[in-house]
């Protein structure tokens, strides 16, 4: 990353989900770029490679104690939450025949019920201006196949962000941010189940406008705006970021 000639996020106290990888831990590392304390978290032991000056907590999101902890943790370490990005997510690779219970416990406990704990319990912390970023998706809006639970699940997250805009506003706002393809873990998984993995992946490349597939600093610079004190007008949106590849048609003239 390049430096940076501004600290946009000074003396703001930041809380990020799921800042272990991808696009967490961009969102995690572009904050603390930008002048902001952070603490993330995610299920399993701190990782190795996490600066010193990051705060960690093992926390699952969608356990209700575990929440109340990491508020209890937030507020003990770095004092009152000015930025609450909820980004931790999972991604089962099913068609809704397909899927289980268990996979709708596992799925939904994070993706839905992970954000509505986290802002249940954190807003009311949370200090006058506060921004929430949601990390929602364009699987949201045009469904991915064979993705059947985390297309509902982003749906969720995007109607949960205009209502908590809408019914706390002025107080706090709230965004979400949809991402289209950005080069991770989830991004390949998904690739994984066509026929055809390396074929659906240059297919999808030629889609975007933009020449090239999304990389997580690009989410973290949108977050970072939307954190920041430049979007105090910006509440209630989903702003996409998929290199154009929604605006394009299916008939796209670069495979003829």
């Amino acid at each position: 990353m390049s430096k940076l000639n501004t600290q946009r996020l000074e003396g703001k106290a930041a809380l990020i989900t799921g800042g272990r990888q991808g696009i967490g831990r961009a969102i995690v590392d572009r904050f603390v770029a930008e002048g902001a304390s952070v603490m993330t978290c995610g299920r399993g032991a701190r990782p190795i490679d996490l600066p010193a000056n990051i705060e960690w907590q093992t926390t699952d999101v969608s356990n209700l104690q575990n929440i109340q902890a990491l508020k209890l943790s937030f507020e003990e370490k770095l004092g009152t939450m000015s930025i609450l990005v909820n980004n931790a997510g999972v991604q089962i690779e099913k068609t809704i025949i397909e899927t289980t219970d268990d996979d709708w416990n596992a799925l939904m406990g994070v993706n839905a019920k992970g954000v509505f704990l986290a802002c249940r319990e954190l807003i009311p912390a949370m200090l006058h201006g506060g921004s929430i970023i949601n990390i929602g998706s364009i699987s949201a809006n045009t469904a991915d196949p064979g993705l059947a639970l985390y297309n509902a699940s982003k749906a969720f997250v995007h109607g949960l962000t205009r209502s908590i805009a809408v019914d706390h506003g002025p107080a706090i706002r709230c965004n979400a941010i949809s991402p289209g393809w950005i080069m991770t873990d989830m991004a390949d998984a998904a690739f994984a189940v066509a026929n055809r993995p390396e074929n659906a992946k240059a297919d999808a490349l030629t889609r975007h406008p933009a020449g090239r597939f999304g990389r997580p600093e690009d989410i973290a610079s949108l977050a970072t705006w939307l954190a920041s004190d430049e979007a105090s007008f910006a509440t209630g949106q989903c702003y996409t970021l998929d290199g154009g590849m929604t605006s394009a048609s299916p008939l796209n003239p670069r495979l003829f």
